[in-house]
């Protein structure tokens, strides 16, 4: 079956994508009983005019995501601004958020942090707010990168007794998440699932072919992953168009691939321009622009540009009708 899509390469079969991952289309079953199958939401944080929480406009962003259907929203994301985020900040706005949800959709909380016993804290805190799961960056700035030192971090982080998502980013924290090591990583208790953000299909479906559910996290390579056998998404650009990246991922558990295509050709452009450089600022500047908007950045960062804004807009057009429209 020969299928194009825009945004990552000019003509993809797919069968040729099947045949690189060692996998057929027969093999392929999207893991439904996976408790984070679907979209789930890296959500911003909103801030209003002083750089603080706008916990009112918060409460709207996620009553709007939920009538859009969003399957989960993962609280204080890299999307929503986490590393700039107190701990404090973190922990209130993952108590908030888990509040007004109310079991309503899933809530996966962020409780990175540099040091291993305020990752346990944080985990233990939001336990207690009732969320479904924790997702952990491995250890970064510095830490230990063999794979025992990983594994030992993680087994302390399971402590806290919730699901454990990893979180696979090596460009940014210098610690690759390798087939192997997600084997010995899912021996330790509690810990479920990877997000993969290395942008890297090739390496992703190195570890969908561990057998463990992985998870999806950068953007342009939503549809392809999920037809390779990611068990779901963690999606920053879907706070722009939720109800389209509802769509999609429907699409494709129902393996209506000629309808992942046709909604992926709208998605595309503006996946592919988010993920090139500005990506937060990029993900708060087109959900303003879509109707979803959170305030500006918090510093260091700022609004997008004004010179990048026009690029967006034309990058976003195919999705306005279309989101509009969407049920």
């Amino acid at each position: 079956m020969l299928l194009y899509f825009e945004g990552l390469s000019s003509l993809t079969y797919f069968g040729r994508i099947v045949d690189s991952a060692c996998i057929t289309i027969r093999d392929f079953t999207m893991m439904t009983d996976f408790i984070f199958s679907g979209v789930n939401l890296a959500v911003t944080t909103p801030f209003n005019a002083k750089g603080k929480i706008d916990y009112a406009r918060f409460e709207e962003l996620i009553e709007q995501y939920l009538a859009a259907g969003v399957h989960g929203f993962v609280l204080s994301s890299g999307t929503g601004m986490h590393v700039y985020l107190s701990k404090e900040e973190s922990k209130e706005l993952v108590a908030f958020g888990a509040k007004i949800i109310n079991g309503r959709a899933r809530v996966i909380a962020q409780t990175s942090a540099l040091l291993a016993d305020e990752v346990v804290e944080r985990t233990r805190h939001a336990r207690d707010c009732g969320v479904d799961g924790v997702m952990v960056l491995p250890p970064f700035f510095e830490g230990p990168t063999d794979d025992q030192g990983i594994i030992d971090f993680y087994s302390t982080v399971s402590e806290a007794g919730v699901p454990i998502i990893g979180y696979n980013v090596p460009q940014a924290v210098g610690v690759k998440v390798t087939p192997s090591l997600f084997k010995l990583l899912c021996q330790i208790p509690n810990f479920v699932s990877v997000k993969d953000s290395s942008g890297d299909l090739t390496a992703q479906t190195a570890l969908v072919r561990t057998g463990v559910p992985t998870l999806n996290g950068a953007d342009p390579l939503a549809p392809f992953a999920l037809f390779a056998g990611a068990a779901g998404l963690i999606w920053g650009g879907a706070n722009m168009a939720p109800k389209t990246c509802v769509a999609l991922a429907k699409a494709a558990a129902e393996r209506r691939w000629d309808n992942v295509q046709e909604i992926w050709q709208s998605l595309a452009p503006v996946m592919s321009l988010i993920w090139q450089s500005d990506y937060v600022q990029s993900v708060y500047a087109g959900a303003e622009i879509m109707g979803y908007g959170a305030g500006n950045p918090r510093r260091p960062l700022a609004r997008l540009a004004e010179d990048k804004f026009g690029a967006l807009r034309d990058a976003l057009a195919p999705l306005i009708e279309r989101e509009a429209s969407t049920l």
